[in-house]
C-alpha cells in the first residue's frame, strides 16, 4: 500500500509539535526530515535528542520514512569528507529508524537553461564511477544499520536515465533511488521511460517518489496540488498501472519560497489528490 508522507521542507522555524499535528490533521501518516544545522533532524544530535525525536514522532502516530540529507555523492569534493558525511547522516537515520537517507548527484556543472539537462564540468563517465565508488564504499555501513541511501533525479543528474546510469554502476543492493517528479519532467523525460530506467531501485522498498506543484516554467512558487502545471494525475496513473507499493512524499519547498502557503495547506491538497486519484486508502 502507498504511504503518504511530507518533507519537512515545507516547515521551516516549526516545532515538532507544530509538524506532527498539521500531519495528523490533514491524514498523512509520514515525516521526511530535512537533515540540516538548526532544523528538527540536526546533524548535531545527540544520541539522547534523537531517542527522543524518534519517540515523539511514534508517539503521534507518523512514521519516519526517510532522512533528506545534502551529501553530493557526484561532487569535486575530497572522499573523506563526502564519505564522513553519508555515514554520519546514515548513523543519525538509523536512529531516529529511518529507512533511507535521500543524496544528491551534486557533480560541478556548467549553467543552463531550467529545461535543459546540465553539461558537466568533467566526464559524466568519470563522475559517474566516483559517485558509484562512494554509494558501494558505505554500503557494508548502511546495510549493517539498515538505512538505504537512495540517490535523487536532482542538480547534475535530472533524469531517470542519468540516476540509472549511475546505479547500474554499484555493486550493492542497498542502494536505491528518489524519483523527485519535476526534475526529469521539466528536462522533457516521459514519465514512462523514468519508470523504466529507475525501476529496479524504486520497486520493493528500494526508494520512493516525491511531488509537488507549481506554474512552471514561470512560476517557481510552490502551490497546492493540482494548480500547477506538474503532471499529476498521469504520474498518479502511472504508479497505480506498475503497481507501485511505497513512499509517496511531498516535498514543500517553503524553506525556499517563504510566500509558499503553510504546510498544513499543503498537505490538504495532498491528501485531496491523492483520495482523488486513488493513491493511497
Amino acid at each position: 500500500m502507498v504511504m503518504l508522507s511530507a518533507s519537512t521542507l515545507g516547515a521551516p522555524g516549526e516545532d515538532l509539535d507544530q509538524v506532527l499535528g498539521a500531519l495528523r490533521r490533514t491524514g498523512i501518516g509520514g515525516v521526511e526530515l530535512r537533515l540540516s544545522a538548526g532544523e528538527l533532524a540536526d546533524p548535531a544530535m545527540t544520541r539522547a535528542q534523537r531517542r527522543d525525536l524518534r519517540a515523539a514522532v511514534a508517539d503521534a502516530g507518523i512514521a519516519i520514512t526517510g532522512v533528506a540529507s545534502y551529501v553530493r555523492v557526484g561532487s569535486d569534493l575530497p572522499d573523506d569528507v563526502v564519505l564522513g558525511a553519508l555515514v554520519g547522516a546514515l548513523d543519525l537515520a538509523a536512529d531516529l529508524g529511518a529507512p533511507f537517507v535521500r543524496v544528491f548527484p551534486g557533480a560541478p556543472a556548467e549553467p543552463c537553461a531550467y529545461d535543459t539537462v546540465p553539461t558537466l564540468i568533467e566526464p559524466r563517465e568519470e563522475v559517474a564511477d566516483r559517485a558509484a565508488r562512494r554509494l558501494d564504499a558505505v554500503a557494508g555501513f548502511a546495510e549493517e544499520v539498515g538505512v538505504r541511501p537512495a540517490l535523487e533525479t536532482h542538480d547534475s543528474h535530472p533524469t531517470g536515465a542519468l540516476i540509472a546510469d549511475v546505479l547500474a554502476r554499484v555493486q550493492s543492493p542497498v542502494v536505491g533511488a528518489v524519483w523527485d517528479l519535476m526534475h526529469p519532467w521539466r528536462v522533457g523525460e516521459p514519465l514512462a521511460d523514468t519508470w523504466a530506467a529507475l525501476r529496479p531501485w524504486l520497486e520493493n522498498g528500494r526508494g520512493w517518489v516525491q511531488v509537488k506543484d507549481a506554474s512552471l516554467p514561470g512560476r517557481p512558487l510552490p502551490l497546492p496540488l493540482g494548480e500547477g502545471t506538474l503532471p499529476l494525475d498521469p504520474f498518479a496513473a502511472l504508479l497505480a498501472e506498475v503497481g507501485y507499493d511505497g513512499v509517496v512524499s511531498l516535498e514543500w519547498e517553503r524553506m525556499w519560497y517563504p510566500d509558499a502557503a503553510p504546510l498544513e495547506v499543503a498537505s490538504a491538497s495532498f491528501r485531496r489528490w491523492a483520495d482523488a486519484v486513488g493513491l493511497a486508502a
